[in-house]
């Protein structure tokens, strides 16, 4: 009897379960802010974004702004309709794709929000947008800043010698390389804008540093062991662009000396060459610059000859690896 009664209640609770309705949660819809944006005029530029967070949300907006524009950007540089001329030859060798890619780099600090809404479990909604004419002097002022740093650096780099001189007009080349993907940018946010200045001022950048590494020359010596190590050294010169000359009476001038010394051995069946480098560079008064040592062993199965020749590959093999100037042991 008492499973009986048992048996009735478990059907009871179950058909009771069964018979409640279920709850539906509604579809939560999109804002019609987010699914119909504001389009970008010529005025502001607007997007939209969504993230797990606020601030992820923004993020993917600022991105999804900068993208917009890159676009337009890039499309107006391959009908020459809109970028002005000079920016135009200035990067003409570039595909409209790398443009692209490199406006894309932009960040947008100066922008509102106009929109937001928290969209259930992690997922967040903002619209933004951003005064075209503010951020024009925002990049404004910041490739102002950019060239009053290096004019600072060229001044102070009136101590050092040259080959430190050139390392420091190097980093402001590099600095300036992307700047003109800035210009193009500030073109379209401003078309009364002229970028003849600021491209005046970039090619000076490079010129610097092109004018003075060609006036870099350098020298190299070596003792008996280190003989076979100089063609190394010259074609790394080569590869940074250095120049090869003998006159020691130059102040751009620097000597390099090679101190090396080998010893053979053998071992499981190879010969080896166990060099011991000294590398010293020296400025036309004989002051050291530059130093290093270094411990290359050769090796080989067809005899001591070609373990020597050995260590020069492998010292190639560094130079391509780490640069010229960290195997001479530059300090700059």
């Amino acid at each position: 009897m008492k499973k009986q009664f048992i048996l009735l209640l478990t059907l009871f609770l179950l058909l009771g379960c069964s018979s409640k309705k279920r709850v539906v949660a509604p579809v939560k819809t999109l804002p019609s802010w987010y699914t119909n944006q504001i389009k970008s005029n010529t005025r502001t530029l607007y997007s939209v974004g969504e993230g797990e967070s606020k601030s992820q949300a923004i993020a993917n907006a600022l991105n999804q702004m900068v993208s917009t524009l890159s676009v337009s950007i890039s499309s107006d540089f391959s009908t020459h309709s809109e970028v002005r001329e000079g920016t135009i030859n200035s990067i003409q060798t570039d595909s409209v794709s790398n443009i692209h890619s490199q406006v894309e780099k932009l960040r947008v600090s100066n922008y509102q929000i106009i929109n937001e809404e928290e969209f259930g479990f992690q997922r967040y909604l903002v619209a933004i947008k951003s005064d075209k004419m503010m951020l024009f002097s925002s990049l404004d002022k910041e490739i102002s800043q950019e060239f009053d740093t290096i004019q600072r650096k060229y001044e102070e780099s009136t101590q050092f010698n040259a080959l430190k001189r050139v390392s420091m007009y190097k980093e402001a080349k590099e600095s300036v390389r992307n700047l003109k993907y800035t210009l193009l940018v500030m073109n379209s946010l401003n078309q009364h804008f002229d970028d003849k200045a600021y491209l005046s001022k970039i090619l000076e950048v490079e010129n610097r540093y092109d004018s003075l590494l060609s006036q870099i020359t350098f020298s190299i010596d070596s003792n008996h062991d280190g003989k076979e190590l100089m063609p190394s050294i010259a074609n790394g010169l080569s590869l940074a662009k250095y120049k090869m000359s003998k006159k020691s009476d130059d102040k751009n001038h620097f000597r390099i000396r090679i101190v090396a010394s080998v010893s053979q051995a053998k071992s499981y069946g190879f010969d080896l060459a166990r060099s011991a480098i000294s590398i010293v560079v020296k400025d036309k008064q004989g002051i050291a610059v530059g130093s290093n040592k270094l411990n290359i062993t050769g090796q080989s199965t067809q005899g001591y000859a070609i373990a020597k020749e050995n260590v020069a590959v492998k010292l190639n093999a560094k130079i391509i690896r780490d640069g010229i100037e960290e195997i001479i042991g530059l300090d700059i």
